[in-house]
């Protein structure tokens, strides 16, 4: 089985990346739904860096005023999303990795469980390759310290297809995050590459990197394809 990787290049908007992943889930679907009638989908990662968002998990769906919205944006610099991902408001932006595994847990022997765990592995070992030690605490995500968080994590699961994932700040402007409580988690920071004095590294890099543990990660999988966006059907 190989493993599909899509990386949109420079900066991109986060609807851009939305609307990629869910050509690539209602695909997996339709699959699902009718074996006979669709190719089978290969397994995808999508990687990009945003132009700074906020987006807000399916626990916060209607919850954030106008005025809270407005701040968010802060006069334009940024946008604001709902998701259907779990975990509460997070920021992604220039600097952050953000990589969005579309996949079907039952041809990888995995349950939502052993993914999320498979997912932070992953982030552990790409953060190790680069000499930052990481950890999982009680909360989401990885962690450098049980109080500093260096890549956030939410996913959402339709008939075991994955969606959304990772973001891993690399060189993020972490002011960004000083403007919510990130996750929901009070009393927690955040951190990156850069903040752990790991510098001159690129998103495309780490992504590089990330994909292929996830790829070593994966039951199954045997090598990874570069797949441009537009080849991706409609």
């Amino acid at each position: 089985m190989r493993l599909q990787h899509i990386h949109l290049p420079s900066l991109s908007p986060y609807t851009r990346a939305s609307a990629l992943q869910d050509r690539l889930v209602h695909a997996c679907l339709a699959y699902k739904a009718s074996p006979s009638l669709h190719p089978v989908l290969k397994p995808s990662i999508i990687t990009a860096q945003f132009h700074p968002v906020y987006t807000c998990g399916r626990r916060e769906q209607g919850t954030v005023s106008a005025e809270q919205q407005a701040y968010l944006c802060a006069d334009g610099r940024a946008d604001f999303h709902y998701t259907l991902r779990g975990g509460q408001t997070t920021f992604h932006g220039p600097g952050q990795l953000v990589a969005y595994p579309i996949l079907d847990l039952k041809r990888h022997g995995l349950t939502p469980r052993t993914y999320v765990s498979l997912l932070e592995r992953t982030l552990i070992k790409t953060c190790a390759q680069y000499g930052i030690s990481t950890m999982t605490t009680e909360h989401p995500g990885v962690w450098v310290t049980p109080d500093s968080k260096i890549a956030a994590l939410g996913v959402h699961l339709r008939r075991n297809i994955t969606s959304h994932g990772i973001g891993l700040n690399i060189n993020t402007d972490l002011w960004w995050f000083s403007r919510i409580v990130a996750c929901g988690l009070e009393g927690k920071s955040t951190t990156s590459f850069q903040d752990q004095g790991v510098v001159d590294k690129s998103v495309e890099e780490v992504g590089q990197a990330f994909v292929q543990n996830m790829a070593t990660a994966l039951e199954g999988v045997e090598s990874i394809d570069e797949v441009a966006e537009d080849a991706i059907p409609p």
